[in-house]
């Protein structure tokens, strides 16, 4: 729980960004949901750590040689 509520400072910021930046920026993005997108459920479904790790993740594979397509966030693993 402690690590969703440290998470949602950086979802604010990509709020930010996905109201003042983006709109004033082409639509480059190669995968669907967008990289934002997907940073913000990532952080919501598990965390700022590993969330943060999955955004950084696809933000890096973000280039001409790197993936493309829909790729959702990963469901939580269930520890039972």
């Amino acid at each position: 729980m402690l690590k969703k509520i440290l998470a949602y400072p950086f979802i604010a910021i990509v709020r930010f960004y996905q109201v003042a930046i983006s709109p004033f920026t082409p639509a480059t993005c190669r995968y669907s949901p967008t990289c934002s997108t997907y940073t913000v459920e990532a952080l919501k479904k598990h965390g700022l750590f590993y969330g943060g790790w999955l955004a950084l993740k696809r933000i890096f594979s973000c280039h001409p040689w790197g993936g493309s397509g829909y790729d959702p966030v990963p469901e939580k693993k269930n520890t039972k």
